[in-house]
């Protein structure tokens, strides 16, 4: 399935920081700013993760959750929610199988070296499950902004 705007966000259902199962269809009626980020506690990961806890406030004031996504486990979600008082909810994927289905789960090149990583994306959800705004390849500086332009919008 691939991910379009206007097309409906592939619905998953994750292990969650907190011992909790959550899955996208919970949110429904609600924007979802659902982000893949590589791992926790990694500089580029760690400033985004803390660029969205510092909009907190104005992400919630216009009704939105953040989910965020990696490959990293539970306990190294928790680690890094408490260790940066991140106030969003950070979802488990080890087999990467939602990463695939947003396209996010790419063959990355580091140092000559092929490998297959999370690519750094963002995806708007609308409160009707579509797919508002798309970001891949995201570069930090500046993303919040763009962000809160797209639930604005």
């Amino acid at each position: 399935m691939s991910v379009a705007i206007g097309k409906p966000a592939p619905d998953f259902t994750l292990s969650a920081t907190g011992g909790e199962k959550v899955s996208l269809s919970d949110f429904l009626g609600k924007t979802v700013i659902l982000y893949f980020y590589p791992k926790d506690d990694t500089p580029g990961c760690t400033k985004e993760a803390c660029d969205l806890r510092d909009s907190w406030d104005q992400i919630t004031d216009d009704g939105a959750v953040v989910l965020g996504v990696s490959g990293d486990s539970i306990d190294s979600h928790d680690k890094f929610r408490k260790k940066y008082s991140l106030p969003f909810t950070l979802l488990s994927d080890p087999d990467h199988k939602v990463s695939q289905a947003y396209g996010a789960w790419t063959e990355k090149t580091n140092y000559g070296k092929t490998y297959m990583g999370i690519e750094r994306s963002t995806f708007v959800i609308g409160p009707d499950a579509k797919m508002k705004a798309i970001f891949r390849k995201v570069k930090v500086d500046g993303h919040t902004d763009e962000i809160l332009k797209a639930i604005e919008a």
